[in-house]
């Protein structure tokens, strides 16, 4: 029996049922999955090797194209859906694939952004598997860093291999490139010849000084948070931590048992 939109929509969106998490883990699986091959794909491998990686790569996208229509079909505000950041996120991610045949370079950069599409599940610790709203926290400051890293990663890799292949054979040179400019560090044993090499590697530094102190600054602070307080569970909101010597939830006032 075919699903009715409702529930197409429902089970696309739906991260605690168990249906809900079986298409989404899969999902998420998928994208980790291409990630994967698009790193392997740097480095140098049997030509049977990467015509099954392209394969296997070009079914992921498949998937993806079936999965974004689905989306699309079953959301009742179809316009204002189509627009929304995830769609859009979704949409870069197959869009290399269906432009394919047109013959525009910053189109194969499109790709790395598939990473972007874990965003959706970042939020909800059910699917996650974790129990605090801290743990949460952290697992969400630690996916942006390494999703920003990857993609720019990615996008200098693929800018500069083809000019610069001494500098950027593999993913782990552009990798460590990345993080070596992110963090200001510029030991200058590695740099880009290319225009748009440069010009990415100007965007690097730049979020690397706005974005990743920050970043980093908000999981220390909740680290040191977490650190002067102890568990005590609050049987009406379920808020895990408290300071040493509070009587009452901070967030909706319940009395807490005394763990002494």
């Amino acid at each position: 029996m075919l699903l009715s939109k409702e529930k197409t929509a429902f089970y696309l969106k739906d991260l605690e049922t168990p249906v809900g998490k079986i298409v989404n883990l899969t999902i998420a699986g998928l994208v980790l999955f291409s990630s994967v091959i698009f790193v392997a794909q740097t480095y140098n491998i049997s030509d049977d090797l990467r015509l099954i990686l392209n394969f296997i790569d070009t079914f992921v996208l498949l998937i993806f194209i079936a999965e974004y229509l689905l989306r699309i079909w079953s959301e009742e505000k179809k316009i204002k859906y189509f627009f929304s950041f995830y769609s859009l996120i979704d949409l870069i991610a197959i869009l290399p694939y269906l432009l394919g045949g047109v013959d525009i370079s910053f189109v194969r950069l499109l790709r790395w952004f598939r990473i972007l599409r874990l965003i959706r599940f970042i939020d909800n610790k059910f699917l996650l598997g974790v129990s605090t709203e801290d743990s949460l926290v952290y697992t969400r400051i630690l996916f942006t860093l390494f999703a920003i890293i990857f993609v720019y990663s990615g996008l200098i890799y693929q800018v500069e291999h083809s000019v610069n292949s001494q500098n950027f054979a593999t993913f782990l040179d552009a990798f460590y490139f990345s993080i070596v400019t992110m963090t200001t560090v510029g030991f200058g044993d590695v740099t880009p010849i290319s225009e748009l090499g440069r010009l990415l590697t100007v965007l690097m530094i730049l979020t690397g000084i706005a974005l990743i102190p920050w970043q980093v600054g908000d999981l220390i602070k909740r680290l040191v948070k977490t650190a002067n307080q102890v568990e005590t569970i609050c049987s009406g909101c379920g808020l895990s931590f408290h300071d040493t010597d509070a009587m009452f939830c901070k967030i909706c006032g319940t009395k807490l048992r005394n763990n002494s």
